[in-house]
């Protein structure tokens, strides 16, 4: 297959980056990877998606940097659709959402033409378009979701606080990464200039604290609705926060161990992969706590690297073939 992965900058890209592995992963399996950044999509006089795109060479590498070094040294060439059979969207929108708003959308536009014209668009760039922000979350069933309004109105989050016994965690509507994410406990005295410091970028997704979050979150990977899963072991990790922080996010400084996947975990993973499977979403990542989803990253849901590590197996080869496979099918 000739594959081709979306990122959203080559500058903010890494080799130890999940994208930056599948890539290497599919190119060691015989596959032909290329690398576009958002920037260097194009609409080509032929009518097709096009792209200003960085391909690998077909020889063995020793390490994801070896790959990368390489990658970086390569000229870009320009493709169109009819080169390629799979087109993996895995750029982040939310990572463009102060610098470069011109950006956010533009893996989901040229996805769709791409799809138009006849090639595998993972993740569905129909239903991408409907999850550019955490309001996606709450088409999933009631009863795995935190009990969360998403306003702009102070007085209604003033409401809300009162009404979970003064404890909320209050977030960007759109962000990824643990950004301008707030704890509210008993001292109320800020909560204006959290609001005020939040809603700048729009509206303000208010949940109820969940005591479990102090032990951390989750992070599970599905592919096709089911978690992936090599001799017994799911690719999972248990993210634990980094000491005086509230976010068990990885960027954000939080640590990673092996995770406990229990009875309830599966039952929030079987009540969400009806939707899942119905909006085309191929790879996806759930964040957990305790008994409830925290957030289900659609993008690009990092860190099985850190999964592969902990349970010494190979998930990205695992990725590579669900994409050989949905691809013949």
């Amino acid at each position: 297959m000739k594959i081709g992965f979306v990122i959203n900058d080559y500058n903010t890209e890494s080799p130890a980056f999940t994208t930056t592995r599948l890539a290497l992963q599919a190119v060691q399996m015989g596959h032909e990877s290329y690398h576009i950044a958002v920037e260097d999509f194009a609409y080509t006089q032929s009518g097709q998606m096009g792209a200003h795109a960085k391909k690998a060479s077909g020889k063995r590498f020793r390490s994801p940097k070896n790959f990368w070094t390489a990658l970086n040294k390569t000229a870009k060439e320009l493709i169109e659709a009819s080169d390629l059979d799979v087109l993996f969207l895995r750029n982040d929108p939310s990572a463009d959402l102060e610098e470069r708003p011109w950006a956010q959308y533009a893996g989901i536009i040229f996805g769709q033409l791409a799809k138009k014209d006849g090639v595998l668009v993972l993740n569905d760039p129909d239903s991408l378009a409907k999850a550019t922000n955490k309001m996606y979350f709450q088409y999933f069933p009631e009863s795995v979701r935190p009990s969360t309004i998403i306003t702009r109105s102070v007085e209604d989050i003033k409401q809300f606080y009162n009404d979970h016994n003064k404890h909320i965690i209050l977030k960007p509507l759109q962000g990824s990464g643990g950004k301008n994410v707030f704890m509210l406990d008993k001292n109320a005295s800020n909560l204006n200039q959290i609001v005020d410091a939040i809603g700048r970028d729009g509206y303000i997704v208010v949940q109820e604290y969940l005591p479990a979050a102090k032990k951390g979150d989750i992070r599970l990977f599905l592919v096709n609705g089911r978690p992936m899963e090599i001799n017994g072991k799911i690719a999972a990790m248990h993210r634990s926060q980094a000491k005086g922080d509230i976010r068990s996010n990885v960027h954000q400084g939080g640590s990673v161990s092996m995770p406990k996947i229990t009875k309830k975990t599966l039952e929030i993973v079987d009540a969400m992969a009806p939707k899942l499977i119905q909006d085309g979403m191929f790879f996806v990542g759930l964040d957990i706590v305790g008994a409830k989803e925290m957030e289900v990253n659609v993008f690009s849901p990092g860190g099985l690297g850190h999964s592969s590590r902990l349970n010494d197996v190979n998930y990205f080869e695992a990725v590579i073939k669900a994409i050989e496979n949905r691809y013949e099918a």
